[in-house]
C-alpha cells in the first residue's frame, strides 16, 4: 500500500473543473472581442477597412458578449447602433443566465 493521498474525482470536482473551463473560454472570447472592438474603432478613425459587424456579433455569440459590451463602453465604439447597444448586453445576460442554469440549475 502506498502512502498516496490521491482520491477519486467526484461529480462535484468534475463540475467545478468544467465550470472553470467554461469561464476561461468566455474570458478568452471576451478579451478577443474587446480588442477587436478597439481595432475596429482605430480602423474607423483611420478610414481603413473595418471589421464586419457580423463578425463582431459571431464572436459575441460564441462567448465574447461581455468583452463586446465592455469594448463598446471603454472605446466608445458602436454605442449609437441600436443592434450593438441592445445586442451585446442581451447576449451577455443570456450567456450569464445559461452558465448559471447549467451549473446551479
Amino acid at each position: 500500500m502506498s502512502g498516496s493521498t490521491e482520491r477519486a474525482m467526484t461529480a462535484a470536482d468534475t463540475t467545478q473543473e468544467f465550470l472553470i473551463i467554461v469561464l476561461l473560454y468566455v474570458a478568452i472570447m471576451s478579451v478577443i472581442l474587446f480588442f477587436y472592438m478597439r481595432h475596429d474603432k482605430k480602423q474607423a478613425q483611420l478610414r481603413r477597412r473595418r471589421v464586419p459587424e457580423r463578425q463582431l456579433f459571431v464572436i459575441a455569440i460564441l462567448g465574447g458578449g461581455i468583452g463586446g459590451w465592455l469594448g463598446m463602453k471603454v472605446w466608445r465604439h458602436k454605442t449609437k447602433h441600436a443592434s450593438f447597444a441592445w445586442g451585446f448586453p442581451v447576449i451577455t445576460l443570456l450567456q450569464a443566465a445559461a452558465i448559471g442554469w447549467l451549473f446551479w440549475g
